[in-house]
């Protein structure tokens, strides 16, 4: 009998939040201390930032963590 294991995959939808404010992945990169390199990744879903990184995001955004990163569980 095999157990099956639950992966979680953390989405973002960070590139809604930034074309609602109207910003750059530079000038988000910048106002939040990263690299525009890292903004592509995490809005690619590539990287996913530390808590840290998570909660300075949601922060500029005047948000939750929640209401731009989530969680789906894919069965494998």
């Amino acid at each position: 009998m095999t157990k099956s294991v639950t992966q979680l995959k953390i989405v973002n939808c960070l590139h809604v939040f930034r074309a609602q404010q109207r910003i750059t992945q530079d000038q988000l990169a910048k106002e939040i201390g990263v690299t525009r390199a890292t903004i592509v990744a995490i809005e690619g879903g590539g990287y996913n930032p530390s808590l840290e990184l998570a909660f300075r995001i949601a922060r500029y955004f005047k948000t939750d963590i929640h209401t731009i990163f989530s969680i789906e569980e894919e069965e494998k």
